[in-house]
């Protein structure tokens, strides 16, 4: 296994763990992804998009913003970034900001989309859902 791999398989644990509701299991595994991606060198906008929701697991919402920073600092528009500010948001009941992240989300989507960024494949399950949640949230409907 690499690095990267075994860096993404804790991730993974992670985000099964926080979806489970196991948030002792996730607050133990963050410390070794964390330090696993920061073992990696420079991480590319795939591995950041997984710190952030690593921080965001831990409720460090500042470690998420410098992700998400990061990466757009290479795309500005990037979905999977915008996906993070809508769930820093809506953690912090910022109703507005949820709308502005929907909002931008679906402006930038089909320029994002024809970018055929590799990421975008990997969480593409996650973008879809993203997508029909934000066109509803347009519409009103839930």
């Amino acid at each position: 296994m690499t690095p990267r791999e075994a860096a993404d398989r804790l991730f993974n644990r992670i985000m099964t763990a926080s979806e489970r509701g196991d948030n002792e299991e996730a607050m133990r595994f963050a410390p070794m992804a964390l330090s696993a991606y920061d073992q990696l060198g420079t991480l590319d906008n795939d591995a950041r998009y997984h710190v952030a929701l690593i921080h965001l697991a831990t409720g460090d919402i500042q470690g998420a913003h410098t992700q998400i920073d990061s990466i757009r600092q290479s795309a500005p528009n990037h979905l999977l970034a915008i996906m993070v500010e809508r769930d820093i948001a809506e953690r912090s009941g910022d109703q507005d900001g949820v709308a502005k992240a929907y909002k931008s989300f679906l402006g930038a989507y089909d320029a994002e989309i024809a970018a055929a960024r590799p990421e975008y494949q990997d969480h593409w399950s996650g973008i879809g859902r993203f997508r029909e949640a934000a066109q509803a949230s347009m519409t009103g409907k839930k």
